[in-house]
């Protein structure tokens, strides 16, 4: 997103993701996330989200299997979303009392994008996002109840109640933020990436930003040095179609290609549904 005017939206966004990665021989293709017009969401009935699941079209691109999960893995990954969904609804009506100061971007409509790449993740890897990043916290594993008292300016907060919205971090949880400014993530994200390729870790850094930061140079600067030095880093756009307010048509040229934002440079790039 291109600037922070103030919070998301509290209804559903349509988002997509895209994902563009610079890796190792031995990794998998980046991921991207895109939506197929569709902005039903989930509900706390059973009966409704079964409806919801079997009413959606295929989704499945054609020649290409998804992986099948297990129960336990799909009621995981919907009670992710679902506690992301409703602290972000309850985020949004602090914010609205005035119990949350400065800046509250929230990530209602997302969750899945999160989610899923976080099913992906193995211990060690690193995560490092934007400013809307209460549902990347969350799904790394961080308290609910540390991130709620940072919000809301408290002692037991991650950053002691100085950071709030968008500056919180996790040594233990490989959380490394949470950045205010548009577009820094790649950089950061990359240079986590060269730490692990100059240690030989074999971790991999999971780098999201927006559609709106998707048009920084210094994303572009990242997407270079990442393809020339081989880093394991993988850079997620998370679109959600209009940033902070601008429609990504209005924005960006070939909106429906994030995903090869990074082709000239060698980096390989998938369109993957975000809904």
């Amino acid at each position: 997103a291109p600037s922070h005017d103030g919070p998301a939206s509290f209804s559903t966004l349509r988002t997509r993701a895209s994902v563009c990665v610079g890796r190792k021989p031995t990794e998998t293709p980046s991921l991207t996330a895109q939506d197929n017009g569709l902005s039903t969401a989930p509900t706390l009935s059973p009966g409704a989200a079964n409806f919801w699941l079997a009413d959606r079209p295929s989704r499945e691109p054609p020649g290409e299997s998804i992986p099948s999960f297990t129960p336990e893995q799909e009621l995981k990954a919907y009670r992710d979303m679902l506690l992301i969904r409703r602290f972000e609804e309850k985020a949004g009506q602090l914010y609205g009392m005035g119990l949350i100061g400065g800046f509250c971007h929230l990530y209602i409509g997302q969750e899945a994008v999160v989610v899923g790449m976080e099913m992906t993740r193995q211990e060690g890897d690193q995560v490092i996002t934007a400013y809307r990043d209460h549902g990347h916290m969350l799904a790394c594993g961080m308290d609910p109840k540390r991130v709620m008292a940072e919000l809301t300016g408290r002692r037991h907060g991650y950053a002691k109640g100085k950071g709030g919205s968008m500056h919180m971090f996790s040594v233990a949880k490989n959380f490394f933020g949470g950045h205010g400014i548009v577009g820094a993530p790649a950089p950061l994200g990359s240079g986590l990436a060269f730490a692990n390729k100059y240690r030989g870790n074999d971790r991999v850094c999971l780098t999201y930003f927006g559609e709106g930061a998707a048009n920084q140079g210094q994303v572009y600067e990242s997407f270079n040095m990442a393809s020339l030095w081989k880093l394991p880093v993988v850079y997620v756009i998370e679109n959600n179609h209009y940033a902070m307010g601008t429609a990504v048509e209005r924005a960006s040229a070939r909106a429906e290609e994030l995903y090869n934002r990074g082709s000239v440079y060698g980096i390989p790039g998938m369109r993957v549904d975000g809904m």
